[in-house]
């Protein structure tokens, strides 16, 4: 066998070898379904333990929000969340779910802080101080921890409960099944909206509140 030939049929090998092991990779890295017992009685969209704000009943639209609290996006959104919340009361289930953006330095610790207060039943106290506070901590290349900590002790939690949450394994991992799952529905950014398990595409203004509408005329 010439040399030339033997080269490309050993470069060919390569690559398909390389091929294989890229699949094996995506495979065991690719984010899983959650198991049934931690979905069953969960509205669409979420987990048996995801934070529903409001809760209209089983057969009201659910509308889950991927947000992130270093994302100035999602700050921006806030209050239009607020009005929506107020306009559908009663009428929608809302959901938060977690999605910290890697680039972004704080957002883990963000989430840390928010679910650490959520434990003793102050997750929107403190998901409200976070995006108030945005400006003051945000984008910046330094840990917040304490800032947040500080929010914690002004908000009147239990600091030692909340000290053991933040350092907990568990806590992180909480987070992080929020994103996973928002991978598998298709979330890459924030803030992004999922209707009944349907995420959505907005490009215009009333995008959301259509969507909505639409889900309740059903």
């Amino acid at each position: 066998m010439k040399t030339s030939t033997k080269a490309a049929l050993i470069s060919i090998a390569v690559v398909v070898v390389l091929a294989i092991a890229a699949v094996f990779v995506v495979l065991l890295t690719r984010p899983s379904a959650p198991p049934s017992a931690e979905t069953e009685g969960a509205l669409p969209g979420t987990r048996a333990n995801s934070h529903v704000i409001d809760r209209a009943g089983e057969d009201a639209p659910t509308l889950v929000e991927y947000l992130d609290f270093e994302c100035e996006a999602c700050a921006a959104f806030h209050p239009v969340v607020q009005q929506l919340r107020e306009h559908y009361d009663g009428r929608i289930n809302y959901v938060v779910r977690y999605f910290p953006l890697a680039g972004h330095f704080n957002s883990m610790n963000a989430a840390l802080a928010v679910e650490a207060a959520a434990q003793q039943d102050r997750f929107f106290e403190m998901h409200d101080k976070l995006f108030e506070t945005q400006a003051q901590w945000g984008e910046q290349q330094v840990s917040a921890a304490d800032t947040f900590r500080g929010y914690a002790e002004e908000l009147g939690l239990d600091l030692a409960a909340y000290d053991a949450a933040v350092s907990d394994p568990a806590t992180q991992a909480r987070i992080e099944e929020d994103m996973n799952d928002g991978k598998l529905a298709g979330v890459r950014g924030t803030p992004t909206f999922v209707l009944d398990g349907k995420r959505l595409q907005l490009t215009q203004p009333t995008d959301l509140t259509d969507a909505i509408d639409s889900a309740l005329a059903h």
